[in-house]
Order: structure tokens, then sequence, then C-alpha cells
């Protein structure tokens, strides 16, 4: 068995997400089925729509989804009726997508799917239950390119990160991409108990928390939390330990507020996880070389990369050039999951 298969038996709900359309994606997930079969009941469902034959916007042909009798799926019902296997309904969501309603299925044969998830968290979480209540031991979820967002631990237990060629024809691009998305999901995340005891308190009711070094609170009355470096700047002080974001980080909201005050050293600027940091690699580093600190409340685990160094759009990278160039860079597994496999 493969270290990849071996690694993913330790968690229930695994999500796969990609840099880019095109990066392996769904390869890395038909090859997970392909090997996960006879060992676990396994549970399907995607964020967006994917498995069909054509890339409904680039229109190149992509991996179909595969699946052995006896999988269960989450899928909206125009993707079912497009099976080329026979289904079992098991339940209706009630959970409504732009290609129909999310049905729970159970594969009666061996065959292609497609697969279009719910585009809500809630949603994903309560799919999610649904699928272990129905016995299933592992759950994928085939994330979107550009809905990172579905990583949040919230959800998922662990993370599979493809990357490759498409991502950009600079291979040196692609990897400190990579790195720079790596390094942001995993930030460091806080475990003083007492301090997420009251973190958890100032999410429930505010855009913005902060919390002084009595632990005691100041919430602000913003309405998002990304315009509001200039009302947090104004609040900080001497006393200031802790600034929660309730939301998105954002360069923009980083360089207004290292313009407007350098009160913000030394204190810790909490998310809730790293999907909510939208922050360029130059913006973060300036931010902490000024004495500024990132944390996350609950941390992402990524348990491998898997790589494509070949572009649909006609170019590709030495595939061991690329390797040797991820693996100086990160200290993940990386694996090339491709059709030989």
């Amino acid at each position: 068995m493969s270290d990849i298969i071996n690694n993913i038996l330790n968690f229930k709900i695994i999500t796969i997400i990609g840099l880019a359309k095109n990066v392996s994606k769904t390869t890395t997930l038909n090859y997970l089925i392909k090997n996960l079969k006879g060992k676990v009941k396994l549970g399907l469902t995607s964020i967006g729509r994917d498995g069909e034959k054509y890339d409904v916007i680039t229109e190149l042909p992509k991996p179909r989804i595969f699946i052995e009798k006896g999988t269960i799926i989450a899928t909206a019902e125009e993707c079912y009726k497009k099976s080329t296997i026979p289904m079992q309904i098991i339940k209706n969501t009630g959970i409504n997508t732009p290609l129909g309603e999310v049905l729970i299925l159970e594969a009666l044969g061996n065959g292609l799917i497609e697969l279009a998830g719910p585009s809500i968290n809630t949603y994903l979480y309560q799919i999610c239950l649904d699928l272990k209540q129905l016995g299933c031991k592992i759950i994928l979820i085939d994330g979107a390119f550009d809905r990172r967002a579905y990583a949040t631990p919230l959800i998922s237990e662990a993370t599979i990160l493809s990357t490759g060629a498409s991502v950009s024809r600079n291979i040196k691009e692609v990897v400190d991409l990579t790195r720079h998305t790596i390094n942001l999901m995993t930030l460091e995340n806080e475990e003083n108990n007492e301090i997420l005891t009251i973190i958890k308190k100032i999410l429930k009711k505010a855009k913005v928390g902060i919390i002084n070094s009595d632990n005691s609170v100041k919430t602000l009355d913003v309405l998002t939390s990304l315009d509001s470096a200039e009302e947090i700047a104004q609040a900080l002080d001497h006393e200031t330990k802790y600034v929660v974001i309730n939301g998105a980080l954002t360069d923009k909201f980083l360089t207004d507020l290292m313009r407007t005050t350098d009160k913000y050293r030394g204190i810790i600027f909490l998310v809730e996880d790293g999907t909510k940091l939208f922050l360029s690699e130059m913006i973060m580093k300036k931010f902490q070389k000024k004495g500024g600190i990132l944390k996350v409340i609950n941390p992402i685990k990524i348990i491998a990369v898997s790589i494509n160094p070949t572009s649909p759009y006609g170019y590709e990278f030495n595939k061991d050039k690329f390797l040797n160039l991820l693996k100086q860079e990160i200290k993940i597994p990386i694996y090339d999951l491709g059709v030989n496999n």
C-alpha cells in the first residue's frame, strides 16, 4: 500500500483542493478511490461541479470520476441523471444547487459519475454527517480550485493540495505560490485554552474583537473586518494582546494598518483558519518583519501535495526538476499520481 493511502486511512474527511484548474485534482481523487477499494466504505461529494467530460469553463477534456459498486455519493440531481451506472436514491437532502437538489445515492455498479455538491459550508457539513451516518469510513471532498475555504478544519480533517504547470509557465512562480499557499494554510495556531474560549465568544457576536493582557475584551462596531484597519488602529494600545478578525484578512487590510500605525507590533492577529488569509507573500513578510504576528484559531492539516507537470495549454515542466524544486521548499510529502499509477 502506498504511503499516501496509509496516511489517508488516519482521517475520516479529506478535501482535495487545487491551485488552479488542470493541476491533477480529479486525477488525485481517482487515484485515492482506486487504491481505497476494498479497504473502507467510501463516501464522495464535491464543491462545484466535477467529473464532467469537458471543463465547463475551458472546454478542455477532463479526467472522469470512476467509482465502484457500493460507493455512497452526494451529488446534484442533474449529475445523477447523467450517470453511466445505476444508483439507488438513499436520501433527498433538500439542499438545492443550480443543477438541482443534492441527492445521496449508492452506486449499484461500477462506472463514471459527475459530482456537484453544495456551495455553502453548513450544507457541506450536513452532507458529511449524513455520509458518516450511512457508514462511510472515509469521505473525499472534491474541492473547487477557486474555493479554498472548503478546506476549513470545521469540515475537513485533512487536505491534499494539487499544484502543477497550469498555474504558470514559470516553474519558479508555481513553486513559490505552492510554498506560500501551504505556509498560509498551515499557519501556527493559538493553543491557550483560556484565550480560545474568549475568542469563541467574540466570534459569535462581533466582526472584530480586542483581547487585552488582563483578558478583558473590547468589540468594535464594524460591519466587516475588511475595511476596519483604521478603527482597529485607533483601538490599539499598550494593553492589547490579541486582535480577533471574524472574516478575511487581506493585503489591503494589512497595508492600511501598517500605513496608519505601528502599534500592531507584538500583537497577535487571529483569524479562524488559514482559508481566511488572502495575503501575498510580500505583504505578509513585510507585516511580520515589522513585528506583526499572525496566527489561526483552527489549524489546517495538509497531508500531501499532488503534482501535474503537464499543462493542457501545450507546455510542461521537467517532472524531476519540478519535484526537486518543490521538495527543497516544502516538507510535506509530494506525489505524482498521474496516469501510470
